[in-house]
Formats: structure tokens, sequence, C-alpha cells
């Protein structure tokens, strides 16, 4: 993993709260469907890496299954327990995933949300099937945001103020990708020896924001926390103003969130 991604996956942190609010969550038909192809038993073992504020962890403590989140950052890690408070079964522990030791096939499934992609995958697929037991499973999840006509021609008109007001954040010839174009990660997977053949579920769903929202969203990615505060000021500004002016104060994002799942060997 480079410097860069290090120093970057450490900014979530400072935004705990505001990540808790304004990140968009996942479809129930994803968490019913990690269950079903996992085959986890009522009483069994999850692990989650990278649980962040806990957006995928309480779908599956409200199903009552045994939790151990692995989260690096102490005040996101801080506003999961509050959320987990109410179940007894789910255990928070701060720390970094490739430093934690795991004991060996005490779990029968291992779940990342929006998180793998921060590790050395050379390390993370290795120690995720050490502590799965035989036939445990793997999920991958993420949210990725793609193009939409519902969006009305919005990311088009936005790349025109990134490219004048945060140069650093975007290029001349970016474009939203069509969701089937999104890369495919079942390759990664299963090249690694390590688990049998991938599973992938696809759901496409919605999401309305206002200006303000809009902005609370940008202020939870990791390249605009890291933006230089008065440059990140006048970015957010002329955002508000297109999304006020030209589109009726509100726009629409399309997610894809794709799902990977797959048996340990």
């Amino acid at each position: 993993m480079t410097e860069r991604n290090t120093q970057l996956r450490t900014t979530f942190d400072r935004v705990a709260l505001l990540y808790d609010q304004a990140r968009p969550g996942y479809p129930e038909e994803l968490f019913d469907a990690v269950v079903s192809v996992s085959g986890i038993p009522p009483d069994g073992r999850i692990l989650e890496i990278g649980c962040g504020t806990g957006l995928a962890t309480v779908p599956f403590a409200r199903r009552g299954y045994r939790l151990l989140c692995i989260e690096l950052g102490e005040n996101l890690a801080a506003v999961a327990r509050h959320k987990l408070a109410a179940y007894p079964l789910v255990k928070v522990q701060t720390g970094a995933f490739e430093d934690w030791s795991p004991q060996t096939g005490a779990f029968d499934l291992v779940i990342a949300a929006t998180a793998f992609h921060w590790l050395d995958p050379k390390i993370a697929y290795q120690k995720t099937a050490q502590a799965l037991r035989v036939g445990g499973t793997i999920a991958l999840f993420w949210n990725v945001h793609v193009h939409s006509d519902t969006s009305q021609g919005f990311f088009e008109a936005l790349q025109s103020v990134y490219l004048y007001f945060a140069p650093s954040l975007t290029k001349d010839d970016y474009k939203l990708l069509h969701a089937n174009e999104v890369p495919d990660k079942t390759g990664e997977i299963e090249q690694t020896g390590l688990f049998d053949k991938v599973t992938v579920c696809k759901y496409l769903w919605d999401a309305a924001y206002d200006a303000a929202s809009y902005i609370d969203l940008l202020n939870t990615y990791s390249n605009h926390i890291d933006l230089d505060s008065s440059k990140r000021e006048r970015l957010f500004h002329e955002i508000v103003e297109l999304i006020d002016t030209k589109f009726n104060g509100h726009i629409t994002m399309r997610y894809l969130t794709t799902l990977y799942i797959a048996h340990r060997k």
C-alpha cells in the first residue's frame, strides 16, 4: 500500500459523526444474500474488517450474530460502540487489521463494507482465510457512484467546477462509469487460491440530496477532507451555487452496490 493511501485511510476518523450521518448505507437485500449464500448458522461468528461507524454492522447485529469488529479509527470506533451498545454480542476493537492476530478458524464469516480496498491484498486475503474456518465465507461489498440519466447532467457540469477550483481531484477526461463498466473484483479474489468460486450480487439504487446534504457527503470523502481548507471552502461554495441555481436545489446519485462472496477452501 502506498504512503498516500496510508495517509488517506486515516482521514475518516476526523469526521466520524458526519460520516455516520452522511454516508449511504447498503440495501437490506444484500444482508439477506450474505446470510443465505454463506449459510452462516444462527449462532455464527462474524469478523468485520473496518467497521467504521457500524453502517454494515447493525444489520448483522439485529439478526443476532456474534461480531468482532476491527476499526482503525478511535473516533469511528467510538461512534460504532455507541450505536451497538444494545447488542452485547458485538465487540468493536481499535487497531489496524494488518497488525491484528486472528485466532485460526475462529469465524464463520468475514465481511468488509467499502473498506477492503484500503488494505494490502497480499496481507488481507491471507489473514482473512486464516481467520475463517474451512468452508467459512468472505463477503466484500462496495458502493460505487455510477452514471444515471436521473442526474440530468449535474455531474458533467460539476467537472468544470472541479477543474477550476480543485483540479487535483479530477481530470479533463473524467466521466462517471456506467454500472456495467465498474471494475470486477472476482478475478482478484479467485486468483488468491484461497477461496472457491465467487458469487456476485449487484444492486442499483438512487439517493436524493439537497445542497447541504451533498456537501456533507463530500466532507466524508478522504481526498476532500485532505484538501486545503480555503480551497475546499471555495469549491463547496461553487457546488452549492450550481445545485441551487441550475438544478432546483436537489440532485440524485445512483449507486451500484456489488457484493462478492466466496467460501474458503
